[in-house]
């Protein structure tokens, strides 16, 4: 079978593909226009983000029988086209859910404890104390939306710190050891802290507007490692200014573009300005799972997932 991969990877996913009798092609830098005209050679295709794979493109691809994404979401494919035309696509969540659920407490723990702020002051020679007095996690509540791979990620870090975490899933019975599934207002009236582990979907787009916020019995902290189309940005400047929204820590952005590659093509939004002076708020640029060991690991499950079925 003949492999065409559009974005570079860790080595290992070639090397696997190829000692199981696979033939690896390489082009990273053609126009997707360029990509159209000779995709009809290929068996199968490996992406990460680098432009959407539409009805168009999966159209022309006559022979492609799977296509393996190197990340944890598909959104940047057209999914029920693939489906119509027998394309299996693959994902690697398993890869990258350790990365997300450790930067997800790394950023809860410095908001907790206002690392980023007081960091910046000594830089500054400002030695603030009773100022910069931290919270405990300890007897908090954390409440998780989606408890799939990266939420069960997220729960299991959290288990040592004697805290209660509970969830919210549209998928009923996947409570485990780590936390306990209530309804989504049970989570409301409960939670100290928010955390999103959710796919890009119809219903998770723009989910965290002024309604949902409105929604919490408590101020809370915002944690957002999952996808930035799920967070109004407007609406999370206007809670953290009133005080209802405590912290937010944010490792994607309602602006990014569908590749992840960068943020604005015009002016910066003015939402996104206020955004940047609060010293509350924590951001990263979509790099939760992506760390040394998730680049070996997301690109061993691909190629292990594709050797298995194809």
């Amino acid at each position: 079978m003949k492999v065409l991969h559009l974005d570079s990877n860790h080595d290992i996913l070639a090397e696997m593909l190829e000692d199981a009798g696979y033939c690896n092609h390489y082009d990273y830098k053609s126009s997707k226009e360029d990509i159209l005209k000779i995709i009809s050679e290929y068996d199968g295709l490996i992406v990460r983000s680098r432009f959407p794979i539409d009805k168009a493109f999966l159209i022309a691809a006559k022979n492609l029988k799977f296509i393996g994404r190197v990340g944890a979401g598909l959104e940047n494919i057209d999914l029920d086209v693939a489906q119509k035309l027998h394309i299996e696509c693959y994902n690697a969540p398993e890869g990258n859910r350790n990365a997300v659920g450790e930067h997800a407490l790394g950023m809860l723990l410095s908001l907790f404890n206002h690392l980023n702020r007081a960091d910046q002051e000594v830089r500054n020679g400002i030695w603030l104390r009773e100022e910069n007095r931290g919270l405990e996690l300890e007897g908090k509540t954390v409440g998780l939306i989606g408890y799939g791979n990266m939420g069960k990620s997220f729960a299991r870090k959290l288990s040592g710190f004697d805290c209660k975490v509970i969830f919210h899933d549209l998928k009923s019975d996947v409570e485990n050891e780590n936390a306990i599934q209530v309804s989504l207002k049970e989570l409301q009236s409960q939670a100290d802290v928010l955390s999103l582990h959710t796919p890009q979907t119809d219903l998770t787009m723009g989910m965290v507007n002024k309604e949902f916020i409105a929604g919490f019995k408590k101020p809370f902290y915002l944690i957002n490692t999952a996808r930035g189309k799920s967070v109004i940005i407007a609406d999370l400047v206007e809670a953290l200014e009133s005080g209802k929204v405590k912290g937010a820590g944010l490792d994607v952005l309602e602006y990014e573009k569908s590749s992840f590659t960068s943020l604005f093509d015009n002016e910066m939004p003015l939402p996104f300005k206020k955004l940047l002076k609060m010293d509350n708020v924590l951001l990263s640029p979509h790099v939760a799972g992506w760390t040394i060991e998730s680049k070996y690991k997301l690109a061993q499950v691909i190629a292990t997932k594709i050797i298995k079925n194809h």
